[in-house]
């Protein structure tokens, strides 16, 4: 016990006097940005690419498209999240002479990473939306576009919110590995903490728990959009 009592004064040493507060704060705001930036991203392309998987394939522009989505979506579901930050980070980025730092870079991998698995999440939302209310738009003299923005894709979302919400959740996770593109998550700061005290217990055990603590806050706020949505549905 005595042990792990010098563990703790340690760590509290590292994390109040020598500033390793500072880089956890910087750590938990990138943290924080990557994972909504790749969320919204995210939510983007997937509502698009869902849009085109689920539009009638009468025409031959639909069908091209529909090749172009699934193979965007077998690509980013079928290589590892820090493949994607190696490849678009240390080829793609210097073969098109972009510069950009790695929180940056982590944003846009995961955006697109994030769209891959969206996309499938939004094509079952739409799929479990009524066939009538699409049918009840179209009567009404709106396009197709307008029913699906309007009518459709609002329904829909609702219906995969908790869904939406495990994969903000994992994109919060799986930040972990933007270190291999120089961006400074929570894991860097607990390791740069740990490496200062020569000690990793106590950094990663804190590690955990803050993680812990965000998946316990992203789930509560989750929740309370779920009801409010309904509460809005019942009073309409």
């Amino acid at each position: 016990m005595g042990n792990f009592s010098q563990k703790v004064d340690k760590f509290i040493e590292i994390f109040l006097d020598q500033n390793g507060y500072v880089k956890v704060l910087q750590g938990l705001q990138n943290t924080l940005m990557i994972a909504i930036c790749g969320l919204i991203i995210g939510i983007v392309i997937g509502t698009l690419i869902a849009t085109v998987r689920v539009i009638p394939k009468y025409k031959t522009l639909p069908k091209v498209l529909n090749h172009i989505c699934s193979f965007y979506v077998a690509l980013f579901r079928g290589t590892p999240m820090v493949v994607q930050l190696l490849v678009f980070y240390y080829v793609l980025l210097p073969i098109i002479g972009v510069k950009i730092t790695g929180v940056q870079v982590a944003m846009v991998v995961f955006g697109l990473n994030s769209g891959a698995y969206i996309s499938e999440i939004m094509r079952s939302g739409i799929q479990s939306v009524d066939p009538g209310q699409m049918e009840a738009g179209r009567a009404v003299g709106l396009s197709f576009a307008t029913s699906m923005t309007k009518i459709v894709i609002p329904q829909a979302v609702k219906n995969i919110l908790p869904t939406l919400g495990n994969e903000f959740i994992s994109l919060v996770k799986e930040t972990s590995v933007v270190s291999f593109v120089g961006a400074a998550d929570l894991y860097v700061a607990f390791n740069y903490i740990g490496s200062n005290s020569y000690e990793f217990m106590v950094p990663y055990l804190v590690m955990a728990l803050i993680y812990i603590a965000l998946v316990l806050i992203i789930t509560l706020l989750v929740k309370i959009l779920e009801r409010s949505l309904k509460k809005s549905d019942r009073r309409n």
